[in-house]
């Protein structure tokens, strides 16, 4: 062994050929051939491997764990070979699911090698199930053909009324999200209408019949708005949101599209083409229409300031008055300054009087809001003595073939609710 060498593998690398020499270099090494170091050999392998890029690869999960730090590890292997995989925490906690052993997986990421081991990986930037794989893949194909043809530039993007009245909504009818819509528009401005137009919102007519929706909703034109979306769910749930015939749909729409499709982690192509992206069916209400609290706040700053104004008006002008009065003499101006006097008087009550109308005309409007509200309350219907019924899963009643004789069912009351118990029905 050549002084200052340890008993450590060494690496031989010429221009021709490498070996690896246990122990003692052999004899034909000459002075000019370079020795590398196991840590400088493996860093030209991972440089190497780095060099290859990004890739998919399928196969099962097998030896996951979690370190205290976040990190992620396993093993993706198939029926012959088995590749390491790091999964850091910045990439697991954007995750909808957390991967197990015997999960048969496509995953994403850089080819790396770990130096410390000497071992190759895949630093992975994301994962799917095997069927959800494919579909990222058209996902970002579609997404690159799309942001080509400039359908997701800010350009193109329409603003969003601030008073709307007629809010069109295409989503399921029997979904969460049209209740939760509803609910949050009822609650911050009451007197906008909404016109649903129902649609399946996943499976193979889901599409076509969104598509529809809104260029019907267009075709129909008096809509200040429209919220386009569904709750949250798998790739696979979502995924009419991300067919070309829908994007393109929002893309045309005269009417400002907000999209709201799924949870907040959840992203479509609709999301990216629509003029606003709601993280959720209630944020999409909740952006849609102002609060009337807010508005009624606002009412009464305007009407303070406003008063405000015209007293300051009010005493700058007999602040004038009384300096005009000390300049000239009173002899003399005697009748000028009772002339101003009038004039003063005049503009009072006319300040007055816009003042009036000003508050009188915000009181009025606040009132038409709230009697809207009143109108369009359940509760005052159940204040008639009307009753509303709904199943132990609280599901609304409304035909007797939905019950059976020994359900038992909640009545909804202005005051309360009763449980019953449905002991005979008439068709």
């Amino acid at each position: 062994m050549p002084n200052g060498f340890s008993n450590d593998i060494v690496v031989l690398i010429s221009n021709r050929q490498s070996a690896i020499c246990p122990g003692v270099f052999k004899e034909q090494m000459n002075e000019h051939q370079k020795i590398y170091t196991v840590s400088e050999i493996t860093r030209v392998i991972k440089e190497l491997v780095q060099s290859l890029g990004a890739a998919w690869v399928k196969g099962e999960i097998s030896n996951f764990k979690q370190a205290t730090s976040g990190h992620c590890y396993f093993t993706l292997k198939d029926k012959s070979s088995q590749i390491e995989c790091a999964l850091f925490v910045n990439v697991a906690n954007q995750m909808r699911f957390m991967p197990k052993n015997g999960d048969k997986v496509v995953v994403y990421g850089d080819l790396s090698v770990y130096e410390k081991r000497g071992n190759y990986q895949i630093v992975v930037k994301h994962i799917e199930t095997v069927g959800a794989g494919k579909l990222w893949f058209e996902f970002k194909m579609l997404e690159s053909k799309l942001r080509g043809e400039g359908l997701f530039d800010e350009a193109h993007k329409k603003k969003l009324p601030i008073f709307p009245e007629r809010i069109a909504v295409v989503t399921s009818p029997t979904g969460a999200a049209i209740r939760d819509i509803i609910d949050v528009i009822s609650r911050r401005y009451p007197c906008v209408n909404v016109l649903l137009f129902p649609v399946h919102v996943q499976g193979d007519q889901a599409p076509e019949q969104i598509a529809n929706a809104i260029d019907i909703a267009n075709q129909i034109g008096n809509f200040d708005l429209m919220i386009v979306g569904r709750g949250g769910g798998s790739i696979e749930d979502l995924w009419a949101f991300n067919e070309e015939i829908v994007v393109r749909s929002i893309f045309a729409s005269e009417i400002p599209v907000i999209s709201a499709v799924g949870h907040e982690i959840d992203y479509t192509l609709s999301d990216l083409v629509a003029d606003v992206r709601a993280p959720t069916p209630s944020a999409a209400a909740e952006i849609a229409v102002p609060d009337r609290t807010e508005l009624k706040q606002r009412v009464e700053h305007a009407t303070k300031r406003l008063t405000n104004l015209v007293r300051d008006k009010i005493d700058l002008a007999y602040k004038r008055l009384k300096n005009a009065q000390k300049e000239m003499a009173l002899d003399r101006r005697l009748d000028t300054i009772r002339q101003l006097q009038q004039t003063i008087d005049q503009l009072t009550e006319q300040l007055r009087k816009s003042a009036i109308r000003v508050i009188e005309n915000k009181n009025h409007g606040f009132k038409l809001c709230v009697e809207k509200l009143n109108h369009l309350s359940p509760l005052a219907t159940l204040a008639r003595g009307y009753t509303i019924c709904y199943d132990v899963e609280h599901n609304l009643i409304k035909s007797v073939s939905q019950v059976e004789v020994g359900d038992g069912i909640n009545v909804k009351l202005i005051d309360g609710q009763i449980a019953c118990e449905v002991v005979m029905k008439n068709n």
